[in-house]
């Protein structure tokens, strides 16, 4: 690439997906990805693609730190629930309870309402999804060893397709090796 990018300009790379460049150093990049995460490239061996090029920079406008960029992205996604995807209960576990019984009839049966249940199963789901991430923008892990943490995460997700019962709709369920 040899035209000079500025500040603003929205790309797309192969392995991170959409950023904007958030700064133009003497001989890198700085790039915030919407999956989250910051990466530096080399002017010298860049390889995205222009989504939109930013004009160039008008010096009566003000440029935007990394911190200002980070609080308007979180704006946005709030605003437009891109943070937290809402994920409903299916409506014949409303108002029900999780009864585990012990064998041991001496044992009192313990008790929890199932959309407590149903949470804290989404929370899990959205920190593999969050570890996920992780795992393939990090720049240190080889491409082997991130298809090797994707397995047991693939295999975690298909340990876990038992609760799919408890989703309201199928786009959120669980879906294991069998289901990719």
């Amino acid at each position: 690439m040899e035209k000079e990018l500025t500040v603003g300009t929205r790309v797309d790379h192969e392995k991170y997906g959409e950023g904007i460049i958030s700064k133009n150093l003497p001989l890198s990049y700085k790039v915030i990805f919407v999956r989250g995460g910051e990466v530096e490239f080399s002017k010298l061996n860049v390889h995205f693609d222009i989504i939109e090029e930013q004009e160039n920079e008008d010096p009566s406008i003000p440029k935007l730190n990394l911190k200002e960029i980070e609080k308007m992205m979180r704006y946005v996604l709030n605003r437009y629930n891109g943070i937290e995807h809402k994920v409903d209960l299916g409506d014949k576990w409303n108002g029900g309870k999780l009864i585990l019984q012990p064998g041991n009839p001496d044992l009192k049966a313990k008790e929890m309402p199932i959309d407590t249940f149903f949470h804290k199963i989404v929370m899990v789901r959205d920190r593999l999804r969050v570890l996920e991430q992780n795992i393939n923008s990090n720049e240190q892990l080889s491409d082997e060893e991130k298809i090797n943490l994707q397995q047991y995460i693939t295999r975690i997700y298909g340990s876990l397709t038992s609760f799919n019962i408890l989703f309201d709709t199928k786009e959120d369920y669980f879906v294991g090796s069998a289901g990719k």
